[in-house]
């Protein structure tokens, strides 16, 4: 079959380190931390007191306040980094087939605020039945790419995926296939997510995945350092518009890079934990490659899922060295969850943008709070410690992981 060629013309971020893209990108090359004590509820009482939050977003100057009513932050959010993308994008909506066009987002939990908000409210009541009559659709979370879909008239094919840690990254590899295949011309993906509530604070601290170095919370994403004692929640989304290399050049758009392979795997191994051989991670990035048609030597950085947790580092790490062997010492690896924070669901589409960045300036952003090594980990690999590195790349490669053993890669190519 004739595959088609995929581009990306647009790009949006919602972020705890910029609340546009080019905000993004400058905090990520200037190792910005978003970690932070909470401000969106009092987590006194909680083991982990901070988080990377959206900081200084008045959601009324992007949405409508009636219509942002219906709506979970997670939602609005991606309203606002959509609404960049497709500026960004330069697409006329009168002079493209709505028909071919589609929606394929990415949330890991969804509405949790709302669903939080409004079991609190049943359970503290007198026990009479009054819920939200926007309950229900504020919570799902396939919503986000239904208000997407009404308000670009994009009828093509609309959904979300939802695959934990690897949500945004599999939203991503389901509009390249389309695209690929041939049956859509343009989508909006990406991913959002707002979990950062008592709920997701609590059940992350239950299940002893967040950090608890409350005293310094801008050092306590610490990827690969030997302290690293968990991840640091974080929310936001990011969206990028994909396009059929032909009718993107048809229409004169800017181009940011091509996509040109993705895999999936599972682990089958445990609900949580990473297999400690990083099984399926080497298996997911295998599939990446052969789907580029690309040698492990052709890549020239990762930005990996790193998510600063003691087993997941390890077992990415061995994962990356089974695959590309020698060649793991010469490429760059760095995990941009140091400084944002892990977004979940977002994670995928923010870290596909770090990509694309990387790209298109020659900057490889840094793995921040590396304070001492640990031994787990070979000193030959460059992971990009502390400060960004310039190098000019023409392949970028991402991992993304989730609960349930979800592995989703991506590879995007220097567009010239």
């Amino acid at each position: 079959m004739n595959l088609k060629r995929v581009v990306v013309t647009g790009i949006g971020a919602l972020t705890p380190i910029g609340n546009t893209a080019e905000e993004f990108c400058h905090g990520l090359a200037n190792g910005v931390s978003g970690a932070a004590p909470i401000t969106k509820f009092d987590a006194s009482l909680f083991k982990t007191q901070f988080a990377c939050e959206v900081k200084n977003l008045d959601v009324e100057q992007f949405i409508d306040r009636k219509e942002a009513r219906k709506m979970d932050p997670f939602t609005q959010y991606a309203m606002i980094s959509v609404d960049e993308a497709m500026a960004d994008s330069g697409l006329d909506l009168e002079k493209i087939d709505k028909s071919r066009a589609g929606v394929i987002w990415g949330s890991g939990i969804g509405g949790l605020r709302t669903f939080q908000d409004e079991v609190t409210a049943f359970s503290t009541g007198d026990g009479t039945p009054r819920f939200n009559p926007f309950f229900i659709p504020k919570m799902i979370a396939d919503i986000s790419s239904g208000f997407i879909s009404i308000k670009y008239g994009f009828r093509g094919p609309n959904f979300v995926t939802v695959s934990a840690c690897a949500s945004g990254t599999n939203a991503l590899i389901d509009a390249f296939t389309y695209i690929r295949m041939g049956k859509a011309d343009i989508f909006i993906s990406g991913g959002s997510e707002a979990a950062v509530t008592e709920a997701g604070i609590g059940g992350f601290n239950a299940m002893k995945a967040l950090s608890q170095r409350n005293e310094s919370p801008e050092t306590a994403s610490r990827p690969f350092d030997k302290d690293r004692d968990g991840f640091v929640l974080g929310e936001g989304a990011g969206a990028l518009i994909l396009e059929e290399y032909e009718h993107a050049k048809a229409r004169g758009a800017k181009i940011y890079a091509e996509l040109v392979g993705g895999g999936m795997s599972a682990d089958a191994h445990h609900i949580t934990a990473p297999h400690p051989e990083g099984l399926g991670a080497s298996s997911v990035m295998k599939i990446a490659l052969d789907d580029a048609n690309l040698k492990p030597e052709d890549i020239d950085y990762i930005n990996v899922h790193g998510t600063s947790t003691p087993l997941g580092d390890v077992g990415e790490i061995k994962a990356i060295q089974n695959v590309f062997g020698e060649h793991a010492y010469k490429m760059n690896i760095s995990s941009t969850k140091s400084m944002t924070g892990h977004l979940l669901g977002a994670a995928g589409a923010v870290e596909a943008i770090a990509c694309i960045y990387a790209l298109n300036k020659g900057i490889i952003p840094p793995t921040i709070n590396h304070f001492e090594d640990d031994d787990a980990f070979d000193p030959r690999l460059n992971l990009t410690f502390n400060k960004a590195q310039e190098k000019e790349i023409n392949y970028a490669l991402s991992n993304t992981f989730g609960f349930g053993g979800h592995n989703c890669s991506v590879i995007f190519k220097k567009y010239n």
